[in-house]
């Protein structure tokens, strides 16, 4: 099931006449949240008429309470189900493509994700491809890296249940990987890919470490920042020539606004104590809830230059391993390699909208009484800098092993994102600062 919202303004003609955006589509996925909802899980897929269900998660969650719990769940329900345990952490194209040929061999007629945002997005991919068995991996990988093709095909159905407190992938139209070919994140971006329901279970975040929660509230935190701060749907250009080409990411918006500033007055109040008492279950509810009320804001308005400078920081790691992950390979996680520059992006955007970062300011703790409007940048600079190291951050990019040899491989690795996923290019020669 799907929630849907259009805001259109008070203009006597349609969108189509115009070339900017007028009106702004909400697609919100069924959310259920409460202690204890995964044990209904089997109860959905029976409800949905499941009879072959793909049950996605990674090695170290299969034998963990989250996923025996969603697997008892479909066993006393009578639900047929089969194990893929290979979702990678912070997925690339073969991760992707090794997870959808699974798909297509086991001819499911619904899945199951378990996990953070790198097993729910692994799993849409999985749906979108073995319900489109004759597309080619790049026919919906976002543009200029794919083709960016609209999704037609009927997917089937998708209940995300996440274990982290971050991507908020459980609300989303979308998936990201690594493109392992030119060493940049990417994705694909359409509301078909939602999932059909997400179960919002508070009892999973009790099983993350501390810099897990950190590093999945940081993304949290830059989710609500950017898409409050995006360039708004109604400046956004040229307007769609159809509602299917709507892109998902459309720019702030009167609702997506309203989730965004909600979620980051949850991040001032419940992050850091979340990060500290492991057994805080108020906080590690409460952050639950904001990863997937800051899900609703950005998955209709969208992120910038945070998350668009992040994909190259991530998919160029070198040797940097992030305490309390259990993997094998390099990695700087989602939400770290996003914090690290938000700093400086918000004191580059503030010249857009200085209203607003002074507000997002305020929430974070600024005193922003005698602040003016030029002050907007540096205040929530310098407000965002105790917030992350009284959370024990990097000390940027240098701390996770980056130097200034690195620069132009970061920046070609920015570029490509001018796009993701969906965002609309500016116009020729426009002197506002471009987001996406």
């Amino acid at each position: 099931m799907f929630v849907f919202f259009t805001v259109v303004l008070p203009e006597p003609s349609t969108c189509l006449e115009h070339s900017r955006q007028s009106a702004v589509l909400m697609a919100v996925s069924t959310i259920r949240y409460g202690a204890g909802v995964t044990k209904e899980v089997g109860m959905d897929l029976q409800n949905m008429g499941a009879k072959n269900v793909c049950l996605m998660t990674d090695k170290n969650l299969s034998q963990l309470p989250p996923v025996q719990t969603a697997m008892d769940s479909l066993v006393k329900n009578g639900i047929n189900f089969k194990v893929y345990d290979h979702v990678r952490v912070e997925p690339t194209d073969t991760s992707f493509m090794e997870a959808i040929e699974f798909a297509k061999k086991g001819a499911f007629d619904a899945f199951l994700a378990v996990g953070g945002g790198s097993t729910i997005d692994t799993c849409k991919a999985a749906n979108l491809y073995s319900s489109s068995p004759d597309s080619d991996f790049l026919d919906y990988v976002n543009a200029p890296i794919g083709k960016g093709k609209p999704v037609t095909v009927l997917l089937k159905p998708l209940i995300a249940v996440p274990t982290t407190s971050g991507t908020g992938s459980e609300t989303t139209g979308v998936a990201i990987f690594d493109y392992e070919h030119l060493k940049v994140k990417t994705g694909i971006a359409s509301r078909a890919i939602k999932p059909t329901l997400g179960l919002i279970d508070p009892l999973h975040s009790l099983h993350m470490p501390g810099r897990v929660v950190a590093n999945s509230g940081f993304d949290v935190l830059c989710h609500a920042l950017e898409s409050y701060t995006a360039l708004p749907y109604h400046m956004r250009s040229p307007c769609p020539s159809s509602p299917i080409t709507r892109p998902a990411y459309q720019g702030s918006n009167p609702i997506s606004d309203i989730w965004a500033v909600h979620a980051l007055r949850i991040v001032a109040k419940y992050l850091k104590r979340a990060v500290r008492n492991p057994d805080d279950l108020e906080a590690r509810s409460n952050m639950h809830l904001a990863s997937a009320f800051a899900g609703i804001g950005f998955g209709n308005a969208g992120v910038h230059l945070c998350h668009g400078m992040s994909y190259p920081i991530s998919g160029l790691v070198k040797t940097y391993k992030a305490k309390d992950y259990n993997v094998d390979h390099p990695l700087v996680p989602h939400g770290l390699s996003v914090v690290l520059t938000s700093p400086a992006v918000f004191t580059f955007t503030s010249q857009m909208f200085p209203e607003r970062h002074l507000e997002v300011a305020e929430i974070l703790g600024a005193d922003t009484r005698t602040a003016r409007r030029p002050d907007a940048g540096p205040v929530l600079a310098d407000t965002l800098r105790k917030f992350l190291f009284d959370l024990d951050v990097d000390d940027g990019l240098a701390a996770i092993g980056y130097s200034k040899a690195d620069i132009p491989a970061l920046v070609k690795g920015t570029l490509p994102q001018i796009r993701y996923p969906g965002g609309i290019a500016p116009e020729p020669n426009s002197p506002r600062p471009y987001l996406l």
